[in-house]
């Protein structure tokens, strides 16, 4: 039996990075609530969730430049393996209470996420084809949103009191530290890509194919591939696609911040919500996850099949109104000053447990609905530049998680959605755009990108 090599390529890396993010994740939900309990013991330890998450967004933005120089030289296997490492120190920093640390380890896991996401982007693409590139972004984001589950379910069981106390915490940073370091470990044993072997050296070519080879990437001496990659990349940005998609970017960089670290805490403050209100942390990542997941399987794996005709626009005006659903939900059932500490205030209507899960759900699924999408076009608009391609997706994204993590501080539950709700509608606007100005001028008779290389981003 031949054996599936990319395909096997695009397992390792889901279930590597569903372990590593499982950590990372369950972490971003439960950060502030964490740091507060920890205040209550210490008033001296003044560490706030949203610092530590705005540093953490701010140097990725920086590094997503570098990244590409820094694949270039290592290629996205070693880029994939040094950013989850990053990953596991910051997770095992909570075990030390102390903020410069803490503030010094988000800085490091900026870097380390620059490295993780331009390289799996790169990755990724290497082990695709037009014709796989749509189901692999869907297969990986299914499973790597499974994160979700474990550590939110291990959290929401933890979490049973109105306090979290030090024996608490403890268990809970050597369960997250430790599915870092297995997640680590299973980045090690990535493969090299398919595409990057000679035909003849493939699995299952004949004899008389060997003559045919894949395209190999040019030699170039390391600092003249730095700063190649660095230049390209710039260059890159200021394409016209590029441009335009930085809405769509941006606006999942704000979202991203809303579900990871603001509104799973935000739930946990509200006292409105009953009894055992702060498990409701865990539980609303649960369902954050649950929604990233069937997402992921309907809109990534099966969009080509369901909507093979009009490509992702569909996908995404599904996830436009999922999330207005989730905007007004959480504005009607959540008090403003609910992202900060603990509150007495209730929202426009009764706390209701059911509706802010409801909430939770369609977060995740309106998410899974634009990223899936995301990496669809991306990998094939820019199959020759995928490695600046995703960083510079991920340098928008970044920029705005860290601005918003930043106003997070300050700004009330309103404000929030208000940013929020402008943005979706020029996000979604630019990527239908994109779309469809690319099915005007693509090719209908491409030939497979796999072997001949004719796609570019220039194109497009």
């Amino acid at each position: 039996m031949i054996v599936d090599r990319p395909f096997l390529n695009v397992l390792i890396l889901s279930f590597g990075f569903m372990l590593v993010f499982t950590a990372f994740q369950t972490m971003g939900n439960i950060e502030q609530t964490i740091l507060k309990s920890i205040h209550a013991e210490d008033s001296s330890y003044n560490a706030d969730a949203y610092i530590s998450l705005a540093i953490i967004y701010g140097v990725f933005a920086t590094c997503n430049w570098l990244a590409p120089s820094y694949i270039s030289v290592t290629g996205p296997r070693v880029a994939i393996f040094t950013g989850s490492c990053c990953y596991a120190l910051f997770i095992g920093s909570f075990f030390c209470s102390n903020e410069a640390l803490l503030y010094a380890m988000s800085a490091v896991l900026g870097v380390g996420a620059a490295f993780i996401w331009t390289g799996h982007g790169q990755y990724l693409t290497e082990n695709s084809d037009n014709d796989t590139m749509s189901r692999n972004a869907g297969i990986f984001w299914a499973i790597f949103q499974t994160s979700q589950f474990a550590g939110n379910l291990f959290v929401y069981f933890i979490f049973k009191s109105d306090t979290i106390d030090r024996g608490q915490r403890t268990i809970i940073f050597g369960v997250l530290t430790g599915l870092a370091v297995i997640g680590t470990v299973m980045l090690m044993t990535l493969n090299r890509s398919q595409q990057r072997l000679s035909l003849g050296e493939a699995e299952g070519v004949s004899s008389a194919d060997k003559e045919l080879r894949l395209p190999e990437p040019t030699r170039k001496k390391p600092l003249e591939a730095t700063w190649s990659a660095f230049t390209d990349a710039i260059k890159l940005f200021f394409t016209r696609n590029i441009l335009l998609l930085s809405f769509t970017f941006i606006y999942t960089g704000l979202e991203l911040t809303f579900y990871s670290g603001v509104y799973s805490n935000s739930v946990g403050f509200t006292k409105a919500m009953g009894e055992g209100y702060k498990s409701l942390v865990g539980l609303s990542g649960i369902f954050i996850g649950l929604g990233e997941v069937i997402g992921g399987a309907i809109f990534g794996i099966f969009a080509s099949k369901i909507f093979r005709n009009c490509g992702g626009w569909p996908v995404v005006l599904t996830g436009f109104f999922v999330h207005i659903f989730a905007f007004i939900s959480i504005f009607l059932n959540l008090p403003n000053d609910a992202p900060f500490a603990d509150t007495n205030d209730v929202g426009f209507i009764k706390a209701s447990p059911i509706l802010a899960m409801a909430g939770s759900f369609a977060l995740g699924f309106g998410d899974a609905c634009f990223n899936t999408q995301i990496y669809s076009l991306l990998g094939i608009l820019f199959i020759k530049e995928s490695a600046p391609a995703f960083a510079l997706f991920k340098f928008c994204q970044s920029v705005a998680a860290a601005i918003s993590f930043s106003y997070s501080t300050i700004a009330g539950l309103h404000i929030q959605l208000l940013v929020l709700l402008v943005t979706i509608f020029l996000g979604t606007a630019a990527f239908c755009y994109v779309e469809y100005r690319d099915k005007k001028t693509r090719n209908p008779q491409q030939i497979d990108s796999a072997l001949v290389d004719t796609i570019s981003g220039d194109d497009c």
